[in-house]
């Protein structure tokens, strides 16, 4: 068989595309914001990661715009080489402090930053304890790794500590999770994985790419929101969301941080973070400090939209953050059913097998500092009007 024989053979995609309910690469037509514009159209966005707002946040553009003119473009380089500028060590002492941890590492993406750290730490005789639910690039750090991976089932605490007490005698364990589950909006039980790493000798892991800028005081993570910071070894996290820009991060230990930044591969050989989304994501830690109402504002508008949808008839799927997904069951129906809000003016997104169980197709919304009660209570009456024809609630 050649090697793309498969590629020809490939038609998901182009069906759905042929029966008119393919939802994906959808192209905004300017800045992504609560409403935004797609196809000459204006539509209320309910499905991105913006979670602050911070993207059209004034001082935000201003210090991208300067960094821009001082720094140019881009740095061609390795962070190793010739792409390592002052911003970038400014950016990981200002990190460090708000997260209050010793040292932080910035790479160029999120992704990066998961699949360098987690396989360059775990050596060919330890073992990974994986939660079944966790982001792609945990995965893909996981695969990178020379050591054994092994899956709990998601947030199930009594088979973690089962795999944990079965494996006791090898020396080197990490425990790794989301903090906030990114599809669910569930938030990881901290508290008890804590207690199992010290009682077993494991080191923890926590990806907190949907839970910076929302959970724990001024937004800081997961660990903060249980006020267990110092009782988790390294945090992970992403500027691609709550921070308005690009880019990865790890924090912890000093030590540790000094080691991944000379082993870890995708650290090394990637270009470094552009200077205008370095200063960008700079000015986020500055402002999520000194205007903690961004995160308050945030949390006010998640309850309203949990409120809404379980009032009319919704399955929320548990969430407890501003992620709330809505579950529709069958995967061509989510497709429809997503079709149908684009049409009546709201920008949300599917999420179907392999990414969720088979059955468990959803509709993922995510809510932002910035949206208005007015385009909260649209997006809700569209849901409701769409809901009742697919029959996903009753008829009043």
């Amino acid at each position: 068989m050649d090697l793309f024989d498969k590629c020809q053979s490939f038609q998901d995609a182009k069906m759905l595309q042929q029966a008119g309910v393919y939802p994906f690469f959808r192209a905004l037509e300017g800045a992504a914001g609560p409403r935004v514009v797609a196809e000459g159209r204006e539509l209320v966005m309910a499905g991105s990661n913006n979670y602050l707002g911070l993207t059209q946040h004034p001082r935000v553009r201003e210090a991208a715009i300067k960094a821009l003119e001082k720094y140019g473009t881009g740095c061609t380089g390795s962070r190793f080489l010739n792409g390592n500028l002052d911003l970038h060590e400014q950016l990981e002492a200002e990190l460090a402090k708000f997260l209050q941890r010793e040292a932080v590492l910035v790479y160029a993406t999120g992704f990066l930053a998961n699949l360098g750290s987690i396989s360059c730490l775990v050596g060919r005789k330890d073992i990974i304890f994986s939660d079944r639910d966790n982001h792609a690039s945990i995965v893909e750090g996981q695969s990178a790794a020379i050591g054994e991976t092994i899956k709990y089932k998601h947030n199930d605490m009594q088979e973690l500590e089962r795999l944990l007490r079965e494996y006791e005698h090898v020396p080197g364990k990490l425990i790794v999770f989301d903090g906030v589950f990114s599809m669910t909006g569930r938030i990881v039980n901290l508290p008890e994985i804590v207690r199992l790493a010290k009682a077993y000798g494991a080191r923890t892991y926590c990806d907190c790419a949907h839970a910076l800028g929302v959970l724990g005081p001024n937004g800081r993570g997961t660990p903060h929101h249980f006020g267990l910071n110092e009782d988790v070894d390294l945090m992970m996290g992403t500027f691609s969301k709550s921070f308005a820009s690009l880019g990865g991060f790890v924090t912890g230990n000093k030590d540790v941080i000094h080691y991944i930044k000379h082993k870890s591969r995708s650290f090394m050989f990637s270009a470094s973070l552009p200077p205008a989304s370095a200063a960008t994501v700079l000015e986020c830690v500055r402002v999520v400090q000194e205007e903690p109402d961004l995160v308050d504002r945030l949390w006010d508008n998640a309850r309203y939209m949990m409120a809404g949808f379980e009032e009319l008839g919704f399955d929320t799927m548990g969430t407890q953050t501003p992620i709330i997904p809505i579950l529709i069951g069958d995967d061509l129906k989510a497709f429809m059913f997503t079709k149908r809000l684009y049409e009546l003016g709201v920008f949300a997104t599917p999420v179907v097998s392999p990414a969720v169980p088979k059955g468990y197709a959803l509709i993922r919304t995510s809510y932002m500092s910035t949206h208005e009660k007015k385009d909260l209570q649209f997006v809700l009456d569209v849901f409701a009007q769409v809901g009742r024809e697919f029959g996903i609630i009753r008829q009043q």
